[in-house]
């Protein structure tokens, strides 16, 4: 069994709803998402002419490998109705690996830990709230202590608990 954290968010339509949508689709295709943060609302990174988003970090027990379980996200964002149109572009779902396992891996379309994990507030936030305690696998510091020195300057709200 393999634990992986990851990161749903998204910018359009009833974002709460499609956050739902997302971890019932990752419980019957993907493995038990056995935790959820609170929801946290942050500023649009990237490209900040658009809504705000709502993101949910997700600690998922599942048998699948690093690559299948990428595979298995991307099916479920389309599932859900996410369209790539652009870097940055506003979406109704994103799911971003952060972390699986200890694992330190870079492939075509997969780079494990999440390559800006340590610059996203958004994502450290909602992470920090499941494990503060667990180490980056490259940077051998906490997920607390990477929180503490982020440089990046969006507020992230704390909507629920």
């Amino acid at each position: 069994m393999h634990t992986a954290y990851l990161l749903m968010g998204g910018n359009i339509g009833n974002r709460e709803e499609y956050l739902k949508q997302a971890v019932e689709l990752l419980r019957r295709q993907a493995g038990n998402p056995v935790r959820l943060s609170a929801l946290y609302e942050t500023a649009a990174w990237g490209n900040k002419n658009q809504e705000p988003f709502l993101n949910q970090a997700v600690q998922l027990e599942t048998q699948l490998k690093a690559a299948e379980l990428m595979t298995t996200i991307l099916g479920i964002e389309e599932e859900i109705g996410r369209k790539r149109l652009y870097k940055y572009s506003p979406r109704v779902i994103d799911i971003d690996i952060l972390l699986y396992d200890q694992e330190i891996h870079t492939s075509g379309h997969i780079t494990l830990p999440h390559p800006e994990l340590p610059n996203r507030r958004f994502a450290l936030e909602p992470l920090n709230e499941l494990a503060p305690d667990l180490l980056h696998p490259v940077l051998k510091k906490s997920i607390e202590d990477l929180l503490l020195v982020c440089q990046d300057p969006l507020p992230v709200k704390k909507l629920t608990t």
